[in-house]
């Protein structure tokens, strides 16, 4: 898909994921510290800069850390793998220019897919409400890989594609365990 520098006021909703188990960290992943601030906060004022119409926290259970005026999504069990626990709030590194980028390439009923070679990157995907089918019947089913449903939300037309430069990957580095937050920013 080819970028564009227009820009397009649409409304979106925003939701950071906090729904992880974090059992490669052994605690709440949203509240540890990156740089001296909690990843939940971080991913939270990221998202703020967007200026999306309303903004949501999807965890487990109501974090005590939620801001006021942004609703609660319970991530009910059962436990679906990353299809029911999108746990985003691991990437600390992502932009606010990149994710309006990626806000700017939307159309109407189609959202946007970052691509990293071969592999989809659909924590950071925007997605259209016309995918909330899929997202239940994939729930509703046995295959709760998000890399199966994104391809498929392609193949009907409902997601574009587009590629991210290799400069751009570093946004995407998912913090999983605690050396992660000891490595420098720049590595991988």
């Amino acid at each position: 898909m080819r970028r564009s520098k227009s820009v397009i006021l649409m409304n979106i909703s925003a939701v950071l994921l906090a729904g992880g188990e974090s059992r490669r960290m052994g605690r709440d992943k949203a509240t540890l510290l990156f740089h001296g601030r909690p990843l939940w906060e971080i991913q939270f004022d990221l998202l703020r800069t967007l200026q999306p119409e309303e903004i949501f926290v999807s965890a487990r259970t109501d974090p005590p850390w939620r801001p006021s005026g942004v609703q609660f999504v319970s991530d009910e069990p059962p436990s679906r793998g990353p299809l029911r626990g999108l746990s985003a709030i691991d990437m600390p590194l992502m932009t606010g220019n990149y994710l309006r980028l990626i806000c700017n390439l939307v159309e109407p009923g189609r959202g946007v897919l970052p691509m990293i070679g071969n592999r989809a990157e659909p924590l950071v995907a925007i997605y259209p409400k016309g995918a909330g089918i899929e997202f239940t019947a994939a729930l509703s089913g046995s295959d709760f890989s998000l890399q199966s449903l994104t391809k498929k939300l392609v193949e009907t037309g409902k997601l574009n594609v587009v590629n991210v430069l290799e400069e751009e990957g570093k946004f995407f580095r998912n913090f999983n365990d605690f050396g992660d937050f000891e490595q420098p920013v720049g590595t991988s």
